[in-house]
């Protein structure tokens, strides 16, 4: 396997099996360089969103490379606020703009609108994938999903669906498996993308993963990411900085332990960022 490499989602469209996350980064020649520095390793996925505040900058890095469209994935989010079928189609013209491409390959969710009756927030859902379901029949989206949707989110969603989610983008690192939510999209056929898979870095001096990181000649973020693959997740890591962004992407030359996979699968959750569907603010 190699950056590459791919999963096949449930419509027959095949996605790099890690992608490049830009979730805190600054718009600008920040997002620029580190988007043109992540394609210049071999990273054929991006994945930004609306709420990162940085499509402009992930947008100029894509004119920028040599790269033909077609051989970059790129990954966008619909924000809370544009939720609703009116508000999403106006939202997604927005992001092409600032994206200045033609068609998106993902298009997912943000967050699942659970707020209220869950009549109301269940319509809502179900308004928002309509247009979603619109836009990927017209060809202007390759495939379409979710993030941070747990299964009572999903299921009354996929309910009143035409077109099944094709992903679901959780939180997903050692300490936070999400067993329910990652079951059940398995056995519904929905990928698991994994955000925030070094924990927002605060995986990366964890003791029991600097120990295991050591017996195989790697760092504890690079075994955070083989973890997520291993796990059949697609892991989306983000850094800044040129020397990481390519360390991140050295993973596919082990392989972790059944052990050792056993252990970090147990850990505790010292890396989560707290943020769950049902209670955030946003």
């Amino acid at each position: 396997m190699n950056l590459k490499s791919t999963y096949t989602l449930n419509n027959g469209l095949e996605i790099p099996r890690v992608g490049f996350g830009t979730w805190q980064t600054p718009d600008g020649q920040v997002a620029v360089d580190s988007v043109l520095a992540a394609l210049e390793v071999g990273y054929r996925h991006i994945d930004t969103a609306a709420a990162y505040n940085n499509e402009s900058g992930v947008g100029e890095a894509l004119r920028q490379s040599s790269l033909p469209r077609e051989e970059v994935f790129v990954t966008t989010k619909l924000w809370n606020s544009e939720r609703g079928y009116e508000k999403t189609l106006a939202a997604f013209e927005v992001s092409m703009e600032k994206l200045g491409l033609e068609y998106l390959d993902l298009y997912l969710i943000h967050w699942p609108a659970a707020k209220g009756e869950p009549q109301e927030w269940q319509k809502t859902n179900a308004d928002t994938w309509r247009a979603f379901e619109e836009l990927y029949e017209q060809g202007r989206i390759k495939s379409i999903g979710v993030s941070n949707f747990m299964p009572h989110h999903l299921k009354p969603l996929m309910e009143s669906a035409k077109i099944m989610p094709m992903v679901n983008q959780i939180e997903f690192h050692p300490g936070l498996l999400q067993e329910e939510t990652a079951e059940f999209c398995k056995a519904n056929d929905i990928l698991v993308q994994a955000w925030s898979p070094l924990g927002s870095g605060r995986l990366l001096e964890n003791k029991d993963l600097k120990s295991i990181a050591a017996k195989y000649g790697k760092s504890t973020a690079q075994v955070c990411i083989r973890w997520c693959l291993q796990h059949g997740s697609l892991p989306l890591p983000k850094s800044v900085t040129p020397a990481r962004i390519k360390e991140n992407a050295d993973v596919f030359d082990f392989e972790l332990g059944a052990q050792d996979m056993a252990l970090i699968d147990a850990m505790p959750n010292v890396g989560g960022s707290g943020l769950h569907p049902d209670k955030v603010e946003f």
